[in-house]
């Protein structure tokens, strides 16, 4: 594993891929001066940059300032395609109500204690059993059966993800059983420190939305940079033709990712810009 001093860099770089949580955004939540200068550089030299993220769409306002022409950013791990300059979702890969009610049954005989939240293109409700989400304090508080249900098939709004937290079993732990038990009909991911999962629709992941995005545009994975930080990111890492894992990143993201920058709040991601924008 190189370092983001001496790790390969594409000929040309068209596009950086960066996830915001452990990566961009400092452990406070907020954008360096070191990193924010180096964003609009990037796109000054005509280097778009895409924010890659498991955060929904209404929990971009730290970066949406920064996203320039495109205004868009991958949200849910790929299940959104967002449009920040207008606030409305372009795209959606939504998980089958159907298929979410099954990995709701399935995890709660395979993992007793589990609970709930449910990600809508609306906004996210969840069980009251699931640590409370203070940014969303008009969810829906219920049994994700109930979140779930729909009169009729397709009247529904559509299912970002579904999300399972455990607080006894270790983290990496309940990921693998997960998709030992129900990998074969749906997408499980994770991107927190603690036993949280986050379940989109199988296939959906931040790289397969990236690609498209990128094919849209013309533009090679060969002339991608990724950034990222934790197995939600793995994927991204693994299809980019040149990728950084932080300092402070899990090993799964390490062992997918070609190099390693600093960590997140050593401005890891500004330190691999400027040496793209020197190499010009």
């Amino acid at each position: 594993m190189t370092s983001a001093t001496d790790s390969p860099l594409p000929a040309v770089t068209r596009l950086i891929a960066t996830d915001l949580d452990g990566t961009l955004l400092r452990d406070d939540k907020t954008l360096s001066d070191r990193t924010t200068a180096a964003l609009a550089a990037a796109e000054e030299a005509g280097i778009e940059v895409f924010f890659v993220t498991g955060r929904p769409a209404r929990w971009m306002d730290v970066v949406s300032p920064h996203v320039q022409g495109h205004g868009m950013a991958i949200c849910g791990n790929g299940a959104a395609v967002a449009d920040l300059h207008e606030g409305r979702l372009l795209k959606v890969y939504p998980l089958d109500r159907a298929i979410a009610l099954d990995m709701v049954a399935v995890l709660r005989e395979a993992a007793p204690g589990v609970s709930f939240a449910v990600e809508l293109t609306t906004g996210i409700h969840y069980e009251p059993a699931y640590p409370p989400f203070h940014m969303d304090p008009g969810a829906t508080v219920a049994l994700a059966e109930k979140l779930l249900h729909e009169e009729a098939p397709g009247a529904g709004t559509p299912v970002l993800k579904v999300l399972a937290h455990h607080t006894e079993l270790a983290p990496d732990a309940f990921l693998t059983l997960a998709r030992d038990v129900a990998g074969d009909r749906a997408s499980f991911t994770r991107s927190s420190p603690t036993a949280l999962l986050e379940i989109s629709a199988l296939g959906v992941s931040k790289a397969g939305t990236l690609a498209a995005c990128c094919a849209e545009r013309g533009i090679a994975p060969a002339e991608v940079v990724a950034f990222g930080d934790m197995p939600n990111d793995v994927e991204m890492l693994s299809w980019a033709g040149a990728s950084f894992a932080m300092g402070n990143a899990h090993p799964a993201a390490v062992a997918a990712a070609s190099g390693v920058t600093l960590t997140n709040d050593e401005d890891g991601v500004a330190v691999v810009i400027e040496r793209i924008l020197a190499a010009r």
